[in-house]
This record gives structure tokens, sequence and C-alpha cells, in this order.
């Protein structure tokens, strides 16, 4: 027997391939980031060199790679995956991904790396959810990119406010001391993987751990950077 298609998240029809999730009409649809730092993936004049703000104060991670700003569809899927507990779509989402890291490496040669890690939840969080949307982001991303991926090399030490309710100056704070590193990270060149990066101080935390523990380099990748 024939097996019944997927259909798009977007607009529903019928998918050739099922496990994509989003056809290649609604793929090309969704709006391009347009001229964005290849740093710090906030606005920018040149795409391919560091904005004025990374020259003066660069982000401790070496570049950042994001599928969109943080609108729709792309962020209605996100909110989907990790407050509907619609973890199917983690697949199509790291696919989207996908996607935007082999434009930056055509676009602007993003260094290749040795190893991805994913931004740990608090333990009875990642408990009532079910899941770690960044390790179900990862999964499929290390089988595709055929990368290492160590899914509890970090782990998050004290339970924090949700940094969506917080100021950018709180952000900061609520994050001091809360990481641990449990994998050796010397020489390697690593990819943080998160969901959605919106001030940034959540992977700066992280970046900064990896970076005092001898990592070569930190990457952020992401689906949503907030503008």
């Amino acid at each position: 027997m024939l097996t019944v298609p997927g259909l798009c998240w977007l607009c529903r029809m019928p998918l050739t391939l099922g496990h994509w999730g989003v056809c290649s009409v609604c793929e090309r649809g969704i709006a391009p980031r347009g001229s964005c730092c290849p740093r710090c993936g906030l606005p920018a004049i040149h795409p391919h060199l560091p904005c004025g703000r990374c020259l003066r104060k660069p982000p401790p991670w070496q570049a950042l790679v994001a599928v969109c700003g943080y609108r729709p569809p792309v962020s209605l899927l996100v909110h989907q995956l990790k407050f509907s507990r619609r973890s199917q779509l983690a697949q199509p989402l790291a696919r989207l991904l996908l996607l935007a890291l082999l434009r930056a490496r055509r676009s602007h040669g993003l260094p290749r790396v040795d190893m991805m890690v994913s931004v740990p939840l608090w333990s009875r969080r990642h408990w009532r959810r079910g899941f770690n949307q960044s390790d179900l982001l990862c999964r499929p991303l290390a089988r595709w990119l055929n990368c290492r991926y160590v899914p509890d090399a970090l782990r998050r030490t004290r339970a924090t406010p949700a940094q969506h309710r917080l100021s950018a100056r709180l952000r900061k704070r609520n994050l001091q001391h809360a990481f641990a590193l449990e994998f050796p990270v010397a020489g390697r060149h690593i990819a943080l993987v998160d969901d959605v990066v919106t001030t940034g101080a959540t992977v700066a935390e992280l970046s900064r751990l990896l970076l005092r523990s001898g990592a070569a380099s930190v990457q952020v990748w992401c689906l949503c950077r907030t503008l």
C-alpha cells in the first residue's frame, strides 16, 4: 500500500517527503533576515563584516546563524514545539536550520565545527515539558552534518526564572553561575544550539563557560534571532 503523504505544517499541502515538514514553496517564503552581522546576528550594513557593535564590544561567540527573526511563521512553529508539546516539529525546524547553515557556509565561509552542544533546561522544567527543544534540534542536525553531539555536555546547576519575563539587565544576573560543563572541550570548535536568541544572555554565558574551559571557538545556531 502507498503511504499517505505528510502535509506541510504551514500551507497544509501534501509533501513528497513527509518528514520535511515544510514544503519548498513555504520554505522560500520565510522572510529573509536581510543584512545582518555574521557575528551577533543583529541588523548591519554589511552582511560579511562585523558590525560597529561587535567592533566595540564583541560577543563571546565567534559567529551566529539563525533561520529568521522572531516572527511568523517560524515563531509560531517554535511556540507550538515548546508550549504545545508538538515534538514532531523538531525535525522540520532542524531542517530549516540546516538550510540556513549551508547558506552561511556558501555566502561567507562559515567554518565547520567539531562538536555540537544544546542549551540545557533545568531538570524540573525538562520533566514538565517532556523534552528539551534544543536537544531535539541537535539530534537530526548532528546526523545530517556528521558531527559529534554530546547531549549532556552542559548542565543547569540551579533553577532560574524564565528569561522572557526579565529585563536585559536581569537576564544577565539571572544566569550567573547557572551552568556547568560535564565534557572536555579543549581545542574543539563548538556549535551551541538553541531555539530562540533574544538578548543573547544565555548563549553568552554558555559561550564564556566553553571558552574558559579551552574551546577553540563557539558558534551559536538558532531558529530565531530577535532583532
